[in-house]
């Protein structure tokens, strides 16, 4: 695919700094044309890529210039965008992270990434029902979980008594909107 050899192109040359279309052929298993074209396409995606002419020459980042997702190949993305998609896009914070998300993949990968996550809507709810407020209690939990901090949970026993426990959440479920 070549999205995938794309980004390979990039981790090589992140990697290795200068590298020649022959080189790269021969790690990718393609011919010379074809990395050529490849390099000429991450330039035209807007990655800073330039060649150097003449012995010693190949092509290379501008600056040693840096992909924060490097490791992150079309088809990750991709899942990443199915996984998140619209159903995330309720809170605030998600769609700014989304955002972030598709700025930070290479120009190649953003029209994948963004068509996936409007291809899938995932709604736990059932048909008709309204959209339920996620209960303040719940925010706190997923807050310490993420943070790691202690909470004091206050129940009732199975013989009714008042209880209260200090706790280290590990997790927070939401199975059939029971949390």
């Amino acid at each position: 695919m070549r999205a995938d050899r794309l980004v390979a192109t990039l981790l090589l040359m992140q990697s290795r700094g200068r590298v020649t279309a022959a080189e790269i052929a021969t790690e990718l298993e393609v011919s010379v044309a074809t990395a050529r074209r490849d390099l000429e396409a991450l330039s035209a995606a807007g990655i800073p890529v330039y060649p150097q002419a003449g012995r010693g020459g190949g092509w290379q980042l501008i600056g040693g210039a840096r992909t924060d997702l490097s490791g992150l190949t079309a088809g990750e993305a991709r899942a990443l965008f199915l996984l998140a998609g619209p159903s995330a896009g309720a809170e605030p914070e998600a769609k700014a992270a989304l955002r972030k998300l598709v700025r930070a993949l290479p120009q190649t990968f953003r029209d994948d990434a963004e068509a996936a996550a409007d291809a899938v809507v995932i709604d736990p709810s059932r048909w008709g029902a309204t959209d339920r407020e996620l209960p303040a209690a719940v925010r706190t939990l997923q807050r310490a979980v993420v943070q790691r901090n202690k909470v004091r949970l206050g129940y009732r026993t199975r013989t009714g008594e008042q209880s209260e426990r200090l706790v280290d959440p590990l997790g927070l479920v939401d199975k059939d909107g029971i949390w």
